[in-house]
């Protein structure tokens, strides 16, 4: 048994820490005291209190620890990964931070640690399954399509999300890349929208987001690559509206003499709008789709997720389909299925295909199917 600390106790933070629960001493660290004393009353996992932005408090968090995972916001992965390699520990990271985690690569090889990175349902599962196929095929194009949504339609936005909005606004700023015919492309977040047909959901709005990250880097050879995000018809013009009329903005204004940046404004605002209550019905839905040569004929193969609120252990969609992939590359770490040194997105070890086949195996046990059609 080995002894984990969760950094972050939200609704993601919850379901890795409840997974890991199961066969190892977990401990949840949050400054959420409510969110601590529920996987204290209902769970064997220890708690502690603690304000995980101030950096200085890390080192000596982790230190009696095997493994580290953080789920903190976005704006604070950078810093507490730095943090833990810094302290010498393994951690897996599913924070979308906004800055190149390959940085730190040097720094993990240093100190004899093993970092794994954009460790989600995406990004994440699409870079295993790149990595993967990359292997045993010449990838002419990758291409998919995710989202995490509320089953109930709710005016105006039509949407939830079980973390931070802040994350959720950086998705729909950030300058996306793809890749065309060889060559990186960047266009504007939420350009390009599509509708689509999912067969247990209806129709859905696809539209450009920055998801790529490390692929473009780690699968340079790849001549098209494009990620979009799904989201319900309709969600993405209010929010276009909103980035519009400056909402969206990081420089600060000054209101009755107190400066304050629109971005937080907006993300205090809509952090109750936008929470997805404990026992909302959710559900995660994703199209990957890869084209190439295999044995010299051409081959597509397309993976489908689609997952469901948790209604035995109130956990939803989103929370399990993120966490449990975080969970799977805890264990290939504890259980010395990898063990290389340095920072790892998820293409680079699914070229394993050891490390491939048991993080689906260990993700179709809890109920999480990649549906695989080839053809």
């Amino acid at each position: 048994m080995s002894k984990i600390v969760v950094l972050g106790a939200g609704m993601v933070g919850k379901a890795i820490a409840i997974d890991l629960s199961e066969n190892h001493d977990v401990t949840s660290a949050d400054i959420d005291e409510k969110s601590l004393q529920y996987l204290r009353e209902n769970y064997k996992i220890k708690t502690q209190p603690v304000n995980l932005i101030q950096e200085e408090m890390i080192a000596e968090l982790v230190s009696g620890f095997d493994l580290v995972v953080s789920a903190v916001p976005g704006f604070m992965g950078y810093d507490v990964v730095r943090s833990v390699i810094e302290a010498r520990k393994n951690i897996v990271d599913i924070s979308f931070m906004p800055e190149d985690y390959m940085d730190l690569n040097t720094l993990a090889a240093s100190k004899g640690v093993t970092a794994i990175t954009d460790c989600g349902v995406a990004p994440g599962m699409p870079n295993l399954i790149a990595g993967y196929l990359n292997e045993i095929m010449e990838i002419e194009s990758l291409e998919y399509v995710v989202g995490g949504l509320p089953k109930v339609k709710i005016y105006p936005f039509y949407y939830k999300a079980p973390f931070s909005p802040i994350d959720v606004i950086e998705e729909y700023t950030r300058p996306a890349r793809f890749v065309e015919k060889g060559q990186q492309m960047i266009k504007p977040a939420m350009s390009e929208p599509e509708l689509l047909h999912f067969p247990k959901v209806g129709t859905l709005e696809a539209f450009y987001t920055d998801g790529l990250r490390s692929l473009l880097r780690n699968l340079p050879h790849i001549p098209n690559m494009k990620e979009k995000t799904l989201r319900y018809p309709g969600h993405i013009h209010l929010i276009q509206a909103l980035k519009t009329a400056g909402f969206f903005d990081k420089d600060p204004i000054t209101i009755n003499n107190t400066a304050i940046r629109p971005i937080d404004f907006t993300s205090k605002v809509l952090i109750n709008d936008w929470k997805l209550e404990p026992e909302e019905q959710d559900f995660t839905v994703m199209r990957i789709t890869v084209k190439g040569v295999m044995d010299s004929k051409p081959k597509t193969i397309q993976y489908e997720l689609y997952d469901e609120f948790d209604n035995k252990e109130k956990i939803s969609s989103m929370a399990r389909t993120t966490g449990f992939t975080a969970t799977a590359h805890a264990e290939l770490i504890l259980q010395g299925r990898f063990s290389a040194k340095g920072v790892y997105p998820l293409e680079l070890i699914g070229m394993d295909a050891d490390s491939y086949e048991f993080v689906m195996e260990y993700l179709e046990e809890r109920g999480i199917n990649y549906q695989k059609t080839e053809f």
